[in-house]
């Protein structure tokens, strides 16, 4: 990386983290409190064009790519925010949309996403599909010009606070011999038809989950995204979710162990800061470096894929290192606080949910662990 390109990041990043101060933690906790999916914070970050940096130019966005996105979500982490939804609307479908989509679909959505007035869903999760997406049964069929939609979708987040859905279904044969097989749908939320149920759990977010019903949903035939693409859309967005992910869990970790670090350092017992005994330092110390590593493999992740190198092991990697970083990290800080860490005024254990969330979503460790070693060391398949 150049000189230049890296003091335009360190300037990047020195703006989103002064923009992000005043979204901290209690901030967090209100707006999730609230159901009220941290808007303010959205609508900061999207007048900066923080949202908007690997959308094209062209579309009202920064040219950029995911390496300038993961920081977005570091620094909203830091600060005390984290949100998934970064890895969801401005990842993950505003990728799809500017490799797959039409001209139409992205005149209509990309500036709306690039500025945060309009935010995107990505429904491709089912009860009975688990990590094999071939196993997806909602159903499009085409029908009197329209794609009808039929199914059911499973922990899908922030449907409440986005105007569309990207959602994965079971085509069948379309019209100018569209062949069968998954594709991506664009389906408005107010759709008729399409209900939700919000899914209880106990995780502190302002991104409520919910379970989706498609009853014959009805949406016109342009709504398909990427038509003869297929299945290779997926990958376009599910790279970008990893490594945006990755660099959040990377912004808990900081900041936990920053705070921590602070704590042990001016909590004073038997007349020394606490900090000066290894059983406080030594686990800080070992957070320090698992986040040192995990966020070089970010880095990596997402220059890989910036270049257009195949980035599918190094997105992995990044995940599956920064959700063991984060684990150990906020473990440590909670330990360092005694009694002090499971009070809600220090901000820490009311990050365990979301933490221990990312070893599953959006993609579990043993899936990763799976890519990793059929890629990486050619060993065989179990499934």
């Amino acid at each position: 990386m150049t000189d230049t390109k890296s003091a335009e990041l360190d300037s990047f990043r020195d703006s989103l983290r002064r923009m992000c101060a005043p979204f901290g933690h209690e901030y967090f906790l209100r707006t999730s409190a609230d159901k009220g999916n941290a808007r303010e914070l959205w609508e900061a970050l999207g007048a900066a064009g923080a949202l908007g940096v690997l959308i094209p130019e062209e579309f009202g966005g920064g040219g950029a790519g995911i390496e300038e996105l993961a920081i977005v979500s570091e620094e909203t982490a830091i600060a005390g925010s984290p949100l998934m939804l970064i890895s969801l609307s401005p990842a993950v479908c505003a990728s799809m949309l500017v490799h797959h989509g039409s001209d139409e679909q992205k005149a209509t959505w990309l500036p709306g996403l690039a500025d945060g007035s309009k935010v995107l869903g990505f429904a491709i999760t089912e009860p009975d599909a688990g990590s094999n997406t071939h196993n997806i049964t909602t159903r499009a069929r085409f029908e009197g010009g329209d794609w009808v939609l039929s199914g059911q979708k499973y922990y899908v987040s922030h449907v409440d606070n986005c105007d569309a859905l990207m959602v994965v279904a079971q085509a069948e044969s379309g019209p100018d011999d569209l062949p069968a097989g998954l594709k991506v749908f664009l389906v408005p939320t107010d759709a008729p038809g399409l209900t939700k149920t919000e899914i209880s759990v106990d995780v502190i977010s302002p991104e409520l989950q919910y379970s989706l019903f498609f009853d014959d949903v009805r949406i016109p035939a342009d709504a398909i995204v990427g038509a003869q693409d297929g299945l290779a859309i997926l990958f376009t967005g599910l790279n970008p979710e990893r490594i945006s992910s990755a660099a959040l869990l990377n912004g808990i970790s900081r900041y936990a162990i920053d705070k921590a670090a602070e704590y042990a350092r001016t909590r004073t017992v038997w007349n020394a800061p606490i900090g000066a005994h290894q059983a406080i330092s030594h686990p800080l110390a070992h957070a320090e470096t698992m986040l040192a590593g995990a966020r070089l493999l970010t880095e990596k992740a997402a220059r890989d894929h910036d270049a257009g190198v195949h980035a599918g092991v190094s997105a992995a990697m990044a995940k599956l290192s920064a959700s063991e970083a984060a684990s150990f990290a906020l473990d440590a800080a909670i330990q360092t606080h005694g009694g002090n860490g499971m009070a809600t005024e220090y901000g820490l254990a009311t990050l365990s949910g979301l933490v221990r969330l990312f070893r599953i979503a959006p993609v579990s460790s043993e899936m990763l662990l799976n890519h990793i070693a059929h890629k990486a060391l050619a060993l065989p398949r179990s499934y």
